[in-house]
């Protein structure tokens, strides 16, 4: 048995840049990851890189206006191409980039707990154990998969990572799912030239959303062809000679959709089950999440957990400022918590994307605040009209009382950037003034934060 001061299972983005900072110190690390096809998470591997490649070729497509079926589908083979060496080539440099550290040692095969200090790793050929002082958990989170009957033993099923390694452009797809993912992939397909069709038991739309926004967003995705049936409850999936055949439920009624391809976006949950956690003693979440504390320690003091594991904001900054956290416990004041990361921006990628931080308004007012609110039509902004991106909204809700931004949503070209400059405004406390008066280049989309604040009531 092999003695790490250090043991990290997942090769994520809080795992691998924490390996790197401990490799750093002279600790003595093993990472554990279970397939060579993950080498640097999810992000670039399943996840962020890949998803916003193909949702830039989808743009790009888009702006070709091709004129056939056929064309579409041969530049969507060309995405899917570009995506795939991108993706590899990020592989690739993640897994040298680990390799030359001297004192980290890369483990591929599945870990589980035997103790509180050892780990089995299955291998290809073989099972070790390791013993480590330290152990960090960054497992990702996995797609869950709905009881719907005949869906696991339909060959038109795919997940999110499955269909983007389809070169096969579906003519018609049915996604299964109407959050960020699924709405993401309805933008994308739709750009590429597919009849998408969505499914969702949802009664309204992006329910996190304020109505307004919600509604801008529903109408800009159906505006692209986009077709949504909310309220739905999906019976069946069943395969046939064309295709697949959904029956779903809507208002009573018996419905049926066929279509070449059914994509489930029905969300994920942290992936915990092959861990063996209970044999370490760490204690899990009613949702099967790692439990931790604001300095993500576990139930066991010398074992940690970051990034979508634990239940919490699925995006890899949170991983990545996790481990931020954990450098701070171990080497720092012990000052940095959870918690000192709030609001947390997010963007939203559907063409144009949509990106918020903070509290929408309704939030606002269920919270005690008495709110002052401001619209902005995207097709109000000069540089959005020049390039001839005039879709969307953009909306900012402010406290009254004290002028500072409680939240802000942003759904327009470039708003995934635009809004970095209202997090760090709002985080340093500045009152909505601070951006309706800066100064701006100009014409820049971010300018428009200038006409934004300015129509806060004064």
């Amino acid at each position: 048995m092999e003695h790490f001061e250090a043991i990290i299972i997942g090769f994520g983005k809080g795992g691998k840049t924490l390996a790197a900072a401990l490799a750093d110190r002279g600790k003595k690390v093993a990472v554990i990851e279970q397939s060579k096809m993950m080498y640097g998470g999810t992000c670039i591997n399943i996840g962020c890189i890949p998803t916003k490649a193909l949702v830039h070729h989808s743009k790009l497509s888009q702006l070709k206006k091709l004129s056939s079926f056929e064309d579409q589908a041969t530049e969507y083979r060309s995405a899917i191409d570009k995506k795939m060496k991108l993706v590899a080539a990020l592989r690739q440099k993640n897994f040298e980039n680990l390799d030359k550290k001297e004192t980290v040692t890369l483990y591929t095969g599945k870990a589980s707990f035997a103790s509180p200090h050892e780990i089995f790793v299955q291998t290809e050929t073989d099972t070790v154990m390791l013993h480590g002082e330290q152990i960090y958990i960054n497992t990702g989170a996995t797609i869950i998969i709905p009881d719907i009957d005949g869906i696991k033993e339909s060959k038109h099923v795919h997940t999110s990572n499955s269909l983007m390694e389809r070169t096969v452009l579906p003519k018609r797809i049915v996604i299964i799912g109407a959050g960020y993912i699924g709405l993401e992939f309805a933008s994308m397909y739709a750009g590429f030239g597919s009849e998408v069709i969505v499914l969702d038991s949802h009664r309204d739309l992006l329910e996190r959303e304020d109505r307004d926004i919600a509604q801008a967003v529903r109408s800009s995705l159906e505006r692209k062809g986009v077709i949504f049936h909310n309220n739905t409850i999906i019976e069946s999936v069943r395969d046939s000679e064309h295709g697949a055949i959904v029956t779903y439920v809507e208002a009573d009624q018996k419905r049926q959709e066929t279509t070449d391809v059914i994509l489930v976006a029905t969300g994920r949950k942290p992936n915990t089950d092959d861990l063996q956690l209970s044999k370490a003693g760490i204690a899990i979440t009613d949702r099967g999440a790692v439990q931790v504390n604001e300095q993500l320690q576990t139930t066991v003091p010398h074992i940690f957990a970051m990034g979508d594991v634990v239940g919490g904001p699925q995006f890899t900054y949170i991983s990545l400022d996790d481990h931020r956290i954990i450098m701070d416990h171990l080497y720092g004041n012990k000052r940095r918590t959870t918690q000192d990361r709030q609001p947390v921006p997010y963007s939203v990628f559907i063409d144009p994307p949509m990106s918020r931080v903070g509290l929408t308004e309704q939030e606002a007012i269920a919270a005690g605040y008495e709110v002052k609110v401001a619209l902005l039509p995207a097709a109000a902004i000069p540089r959005a009209k020049l390039s001839e991106e005039t879709e969307g909204l953009l909306k900012a809700v402010v406290d009254a009382q004290t002028d500072r931004i409680l939240g802000c949503t942003l759904f327009c070209t470039e708003s995934h950037e635009m809004i970095n400059i209202v997090h760090i405004a709002m985080v340093t406390g500045q009152p909505y003034t601070f951006l309706r008066d800066h100064i701006f280049t100009h014409p820049s989309m971010s300018e428009s934060l200038n006409d934004l604040f300015q129509m806060i009531p004064r």
